[in-house]
């Protein structure tokens, strides 16, 4: 995997999302232009495992993953866990989407999405993105603040507008 630069890329609506390149769960090599596979996609940066509000946000995104699967449309979860750490936690969660381990923090200063509030696990910040299948970002959310994340109801609702137009056998 190759090291990307560390000047910070700009995360907003229309602009493209770097294509991480990052272990998953399992330790296997991915991209997320692979994971995506023309589809849309839910890509959510967490805090980590240890962290309350991540673990009661995680069993929300648990309610939406069959709906997601049927809807061809991904959740991605980067955090900077471990992939054995996230294969645990994934485990216990009882999730089938992919969690993606950035545990040597490789994109975290590129992205921009270091919370520098947190010295002792220099994790990232809670935030999200919804993206077109070719990683166009069409909505971001800063989730900080908890109430901040993109609530189950937004990412069904992005979803639907994204699939809209991507899908041309949407309507009849």
């Amino acid at each position: 995997m190759s090291a990307p630069a560390t000047e910070a890329v700009e995360l907003a609506p229309g602009r493209t999302f770097p294509d991480l390149d990052l272990p998953d769960h399992t330790g296997r090599a991915r991209k997320l232009s692979e994971i995506a596979g023309g589809d849309p996609v839910a890509l959510l940066f967490s805090r980590g495992w240890w962290c309350p509000k991540e673990q009661r946000y995680m069993r929300e995104l648990i309610g939406l993953q069959d709906e997601f699967e049927v809807a061809y449309a991904r959740i991605v979860v980067v955090s900077v866990d471990p992939s054995e750490v996230q294969s645990a936690f994934r485990a216990g969660l009882g999730a089938r989407f992919l969690f993606l381990s950035d545990a040597e923090r490789r994109w975290l200063p590129r992205l921009g999405l270091e919370e520098t509030a947190d010295t002792v696990h220099d994790p990232y910040w809670p935030a999200g993105f919804t993206l077109f299948p070719d990683l166009t970002i069409y909505r971001a959310y800063e989730g900080y603040w908890y109430f901040g994340r993109a609530t189950m109801e937004e990412l069904r609702t992005d979803m639907r507008h994204i699939s809209r137009s991507v899908r041309e056998d949407w309507a009849p």
